[in-house]
């Protein structure tokens, strides 16, 4: 059975013209970078359209979530 990694969860950000892969040591992280990253994108500053959150479990990678830019909430005051 594979090693679990040190950090067993992933971001998946995709666009129209970029893919980008990021680890996390925890869910938080993992969801706190993937609605920055989804926030600049509404702006116009990312070419990320959403993420998908994977999660290593089990010895394989799993496909928690995929979260669309359009359905992260805008940041409060």
């Amino acid at each position: 059975m594979p090693t679990k990694p040190r950090k067993p969860w992933r971001v998946i950000l995709t666009g129209p013209v970029a893919r980008v892969e990021s680890e996390h040591a925890s869910e938080k992280r993992a969801y706190d970078h993937l609605i920055a990253e989804l926030r600049l994108a509404k702006k116009g500053e990312r070419p990320h359209a959403e993420a998908k959150v994977m999660q290593w479990e089990g010895g394989r990678w799993w496909h928690f979530e995929t979260v669309r830019a359009e359905d992260v909430p805008e940041e409060s005051a």
